[in-house]
Formats: structure tokens, sequence, C-alpha cells
């Protein structure tokens, strides 16, 4: 069935701004495009994280979109991050653990009408007047998909098994929290990701092949150039200098941060839980961070470390997923 909440298709109108067409399989890949494709050490004092040291960069930039603007020059002090995106092994080892139920598994409800009956499902990319994942021919770009979540990312009939290595998706803002207090964790804020995510290169020098983007005419062609047409494992392109893998592509990633439309942050105090004016009805938007396989240079140029942009914080998609940060001493030398 289609969703019919405003609030939902203004939020995702500003996750999607980049996302015209999906040409392919969404969940289709060919060959591997790193060695260690999937798999990362478990050794060293918090296995699975890696410690970026602390310094001074510039956030942000004035070459690009207007909400990167203005760039200014940001201390982070060191920190833990995880070495990639959380898989869908792990998360299923803290729902095994807890118990715990996703907002797409117990329903999501109409925050314009709450006597409207909540639906268990979240938000699929569809390929237009192709049928979906239910059988359903639609031409919309995205469709709440009744039953989708992390355990059926394109709905009911869809599966993680065989793709337990792969980044966990349909994840709330609420559901990513909840994992990382369960791991004695937290997200990154924006900094830190930004950060993080500048040993990549600077916006000029994250080049195609280095991530999982879109590799030919967007949003005609994907000819598969990075070894991938859709979701990618983790851990199979070039990881930055420190050894994290996938800051930029693959899955927009959620961080702590409320998002405003620039970096002046002059609607703080009035927004203390984010504002994006592509979706002001919501009240709780956060920043998502480092684009995902749907980004091409010819159109979205959100792959780079300083693009941004405001997700309701109540809304999961089969794009967005996360990685954990954890405050404690830098590693002994």
């Amino acid at each position: 069935m289609s969703f019919p909440w405003k609030t939902f298709t203004l939020g995702v109108l500003a996750v999607a701004a980049g996302y015209i067409w999906w040409a392919v399989n969404p969940t289709a890949n060919t060959t591997s495009a790193g060695s260690s494709c999937g798999v990362v050490s478990q050794e060293g004092a918090y296995p699975g994280m890696v410690w970026i040291p602390g310094g001074l960069f510039t956030m942000g930039s004035d070459s690009y979109y207007r909400e990167e603007y203005p760039p200014n020059p940001t201390q982070v002090d060191g920190f833990w991050l995880s070495q990639t995106e959380i898989t869908n092994a792990q998360f299923s080892s803290f729902v095994q653990a807890t118990g715990y139920k996703t907002l797409a598994e117990r329903g999501i409800t109409n925050p314009l009408d709450p006597s409207v009956p909540s639906l268990k499902g979240s938000a699929v990319f569809n390929v237009p007047g192709k049928a979906n994942s239910i059988g359903i021919e639609t031409m919309s770009w995205w469709s709440f998909v009744e039953e989708a979540n992390w355990r059926h990312p394109e709905g009911p009939n869809s599966s993680i098994v065989g793709r337990e290595n792969y980044p966990v998706v349909h994840i709330a803002f609420e559901d990513a929290e909840a994992y990382a207090s369960w791991a004695g964790q937290r997200l990154p804020t924006e900094a830190e990701f930004e950060y993080a995510a500048q040993g990549l290169g600077t916006e000029n020098t994250v080049k195609e092949l280095t991530a999982n983007t879109w590799q030919g005419f967007f949003p005609f062609t994907n000819d598969g150039r990075d070894g991938y047409v859709g979701l990618a494992p983790v851990a199979c392109f070039p990881p930055s200098k420190e050894g994290i893998y996938d800051l930029i592509g693959n899955v927009w990633e959620w961080t702590s941060s409320p998002y405003y439309m620039g970096h002046d942050f002059s609607q703080q105090e009035q927004y203390p839980l984010g504002f994006d004016p592509l979706q002001p009805e919501e009240k709780a938007v956060a920043v998502i961070k480092g684009g995902s396989y749907l980004c091409a240079p010819n159109y979205c140029m959100r792959y780079r470390p300083e693009a941004r942009q405001g997700q309701s914080r109540g809304l999961g998609t089969s794009h967005i997923g996360f990685r954990t940060a954890l405050d404690a001493n830098a590693p002994k030398s």
C-alpha cells in the first residue's frame, strides 16, 4: 500500500533529493572490490573500533550545497569509532540479547492524526514503473512497505540470510541509540563523523571507485565498475588512514547532532531537536552523513566528507544505517 502521510513524503523528499530513479536491483552485487570484504579485525582494547586522534579541522564547505555553509574551524577531541557500519549480524546479537523491536516492527503512528492505527513497516525505494518487492507496480520513487524492516529489507518476502555482513538498514534514530546504549557506546556527532571521513581525503580528492557510489550516468545507467550496483558488505572499499571503512558511500549514517540548514546554528535555541525547512512539520531532525550507493557525480554530490542532510528521527529507510563511537582513553603506544 502507498504511505499517505504528508510528513513521510516531506522527509523522503529531503533525504532523496538526489535519488530520482533506481535502475538496478537494490541488493544485487557483482565481484568484491576488496579482498577482506565483510571482515575486520576484532583485536585491540575495543574490538571492532579504531582510535581517532583529536585535532582541529575545517568543518563544512562553500563549494557545493547551501546546507554545508559556512566552513568553520572545529576542534574534535580524540574518540573511538566503529571500524565499519553496524551489520545485520551485530544488530541481531543486540536483538537476541535484549528482545528489542525496532520502530518499523512496532509500528509508526501518524503524527498528523494519532487516531489512525499505527502501521508496521518502513520506506523502501522503488524502480518507477516496475513491480516492487510485494508485486505492486508504482510510479512513486519511495513507498511505505508493510512488514519491511531490518529483517526484511525489501519487504516481507525478503531476508537478511546471507547478508549478515551487510549494513543493517530500516533503523530509526531511537533504534540506533538503543543499540549504542546496549553496547556501552553512543552515536558519533556530525563533527566527529566529518573529521574521521576527511581521513579519506578532502572534498576534492574522494574519487569514484574508492567508495560504494553510483557508477555511470545517474539515473539511467549503473555499470557497476566499483563491483556493486546496490548495497555492499562492509569493508569492501579502501579504509581511511586510521582504518575506518565506508564513511563515504554504501548507506547514509545517523549522527547524534540536530540538523539545521547550515553551520551557523542560528535556529538552535528555537529548535533544540533540529529543524529542516524541507520537512517543517518534523519536530526532531538529525544529521545523516556520508551519502549512499545512489550518489553520482552528475547529480548527487553528497558522497563527500562535508556533505550532510536532515532526516526525521522517526523514519528509517532502506538506505540509512549507522555506526557507533566511544569515549575512552587513547590506546597505549
